[in-house]
């Protein structure tokens, strides 16, 4: 998969016939994880990074893909690495749990504002990293590149709030398959949605999974 296509942000996974996981690179703008799945006649993004950079290049992977526009977008939960890029698809539905779409109106405006209007404190920070990194540690490194993802976002960064929203379950019906969004609310986060596909027993799990290192709960 990763022959035909390249993001400095995540490295592409086919996990199905349909679904496809999009995993962060350490260093890029992504962060977080996502990923989307074909459901024939339609295609779900399941979250959308931390910067548009990343997630423009999600959208032109999904679409080359699956030979189809995204149809919709899925915010798991409201922390800015899952849902900064929404720009990239605000001319698409994007659904989130009611819980989710409040915290995000409620917090994230603020945030936005804060961090475009200083801009020139970023790169003072970054450049206070860059001095110790004079002893070539990787995991430094890799918080200078994504900051500076962060840095190249913000100018142009825009919040995008979804613009539908669901309470406990929702069934998508395709031509091809469905997909079960639910919530069993909080865990990682006040709520946190999963996007279940019965037909290939995959399901994005968003933060409520952690692989190789301990889970955080709120």
């Amino acid at each position: 998969m990763n022959d035909v296509f390249y993001s400095k942000h995540f490295k592409l996974e086919k996990i199905s016939t349909s679904s496809f996981a999009a995993i962060a690179k350490e260093g890029g703008g992504a962060v977080a994880n996502a990923g989307f799945v074909d459901l024939g006649d339609k295609v779900i993004v399941f979250d959308t990074f931390n910067t548009q950079q990343a997630s423009e290049d999600l959208k032109l992977i999904a679409e080359k893909i699956t030979n189809q526009t995204v149809t919709l977008v899925v915010n798991s939960h409201w922390h800015g690495d899952h849902i900064r890029g929404n720009q990239t698809f605000k001319d698409t539905i994007i659904i989130s749990s009611e819980i989710t779409s409040s915290k995000i109106r409620d917090v994230h405006p603020s945030r936005f504002s804060k961090q475009k209007n200083d801009i020139q404190g970023l790169k003072d920070y970054i450049h206070s990293l860059e001095q110790l990194h004079q002893t070539n540690d990787p995991t430094i490194q890799y918080q200078i590149n994504s900051l500076n993802e962060l840095k190249e976002s913000l100018p142009t960064l825009e919040l995008v709030l979804p613009n539908q929203t669901f309470n406990n379950e929702l069934t998508i019906q395709g031509t091809k398959r469905s997909a079960k969004l639910f919530t069993l609310g909080g865990g990682h986060s006040f709520c946190d949605a999963m996007l279940y596909i019965p037909d290939e027993k995959v399901i994005f799990m968003g933060d409520l999974l952690f692989v190789n290192c301990h889970p955080t709960f709120f």
